[in-house]
Order: structure tokens, then sequence, then C-alpha cells
């Protein structure tokens, strides 16, 4: 186990980037073979979601800093809960209390920008793209960005989580956000055995229909248990979902990148 967090903190990031390089290359051409959208036009849309990349750097560099501080500093003052409880010294212990409530903390945030309206004129732009693919995945506003790492690091400093550990979490996480945002099905039967534990392509296109309550369903990162025990999960048949947000609808508030980054300084709009 000590040479396996060794290799996660000596290689971590490497790691993440590959396999989400490797698992974009093979949710792309799943899309491409058994989608069910195929009506638009790919590669522009994956080209409009894409330049977020870049506009999210110098926050993921600014807030990176903060986070290597803040895990020092929980380390060397021994802050936070996970450094007292019973079984600290058990990695296996450790990672599985650190990745439950990470989790749960995405769940809370995730939470919090659909309540919050300052924090949801961010997030709208996510959730206008009418066509969820993968691509979806890279279609985040750098404010909503640097909202979401600013609560992530208030639940590390809050829980004293170790490096190696936020750095496995990261690299499941990677899998677990280009699955769920697949333009792709589960089978039925599959989608309900899998779906009492984790979030599934099934459940968060139901998160992506236009038109609340949906919208305000199916909050979770990982695990759907969340959505389950605070009573925000729900189902839809593919045949009545309907992509985008209904506030931003239009063709002309998805055609380009520019619009898309000014969707929150818009004061005209309202959820």
């Amino acid at each position: 186990m000590e040479k396996f967090q060794q290799f996660i903190l000596g290689y971590g990031p490497q790691v993440q980037l590959f396999l989400f390089a490797g698992l974009f290359f093979l949710s792309w051409n799943i899309e491409n073979i058994a989608g069910v959208l195929f009506n638009y036009k790919k590669w522009k849309h994956a080209f409009i979601n894409a330049q977020f990349i870049f506009t999210n750097i110098p926050g993921q560099l600014l807030l990176g800093m903060a986070f290597a501080k803040t895990i020092e500093w929980t380390s060397l003052h021994h802050f936070g809960f996970l450094n007292h409880l019973p079984l600290k010294h058990s990695s296996f212990f450790i990672f599985i209390t650190t990745f439950v409530f990470l989790d749960l903390g995405e769940y809370i945030y995730h939470l919090i920008m659909h309540k919050v309206k300052r924090l949801w004129m961010f997030h709208v732009v996510h959730h206008s793209d009418t066509v969820v693919d993968v691509s979806t995945t890279l279609r985040e506003h750098p404010g909503e960005n640097i909202i979401r790492l600013s609560f992530t690091l208030l639940w590390v400093f809050l829980s004293g989580a170790v490096f190696w550990a936020i750095l496995l979490r990261q690299i499941i996480q990677v899998f677990t956000t280009l699955f769920a945002h697949i333009n792709y099905r589960l089978p039925e039967r599959l989608d309900r055995i899998i779906g009492w534990i984790f979030i599934t392509p099934n459940l968060h296109q139901v998160h992506h229909h236009y038109k609340q309550p949906y919208t305000d369903s199916n909050f979770g990162d990982v695990l759907s248990i969340w959505d389950r025990l605070f009573g925000t999960f729900k189902r839809m048949p593919l045949e009545d979902l309907i992509f985008g947000i209904d506030t931003h609808m239009q063709k002309e508030d998805n055609g380009n990148f520019k619009t898309l980054f000014k969707i929150p300084f818009n004061k005209n709009w309202q959820k």
C-alpha cells in the first residue's frame, strides 16, 4: 500500500491527465457508434466547449498552490477530523472516509450552485448545453471553476485529507465525470442496479433536462446515495428528455464561446 501511495504522489497528476485523454477518446467513439443523439455538429459543439480549458488554467494554477499550502498546514498541525479518527493509520480507511466526505461535499457544492442565484449564474453556462455529450464536461465557466475548487479546498481543510487520497479520488472522478456526461444510455435494468450507488449517464441526463423540478435533481458527483438520502433523486424516460435550460434555449445563447462566457454578467436573465 505504501508503494501505491508513493506512486500516486509521484505520478498522480500525469495519470489523471492521460486517463482523462484516453477516456475522452474512448467515450467520443462510443458516442459515434451507440449514442442517443446524432443530429448535431459534434466537432463544432466540442470546439466551443473545449475553449473553456484555456480560460480555467489560471484559476486552477492559483487554487493548486492554495491546495498545496492547505494540505501542508493541516498535516503539520494535525488539523481536520481525519486526524482524530480511531483508524487514522489505516490507509484503506482513510481513503474511503476521504472519498465519501469529499463526495458529500461535491453534492453540497452542487446543490448550493443551483439554489444561490449569484452562483447559479455561473453554473448555468454548463446547463445551457442543449446537447449533453462527453465534451460537456469541459463546459465550465472559469468563475464556476474557481468556486468549485474553493469549496473543495474548504472540505480538504475541514477534513485534513492527505494529498495521495485526494489525488486518487480525483483520478476516479475523471472516469465518473466523463461517464456521467457521455451521449449514451445504459440498459434500463443495468442502470437501476448501478444507479443504486453511483451516478449513471441515465441519471445525470435527467439533471440536464431543461425544466424544473428535474434540473434540481440528481446532484451527486460519484455517488447517488446523497440524492436518495436528501430527496433529490429523480428518473425520467429518454423520450421526455430535452437538454438545456429554459432561460437559454436559443441558438444564439449557445452558438459561440464569447456569448457563453458573458452569460453570468448579463443582468437581464433570471433562473
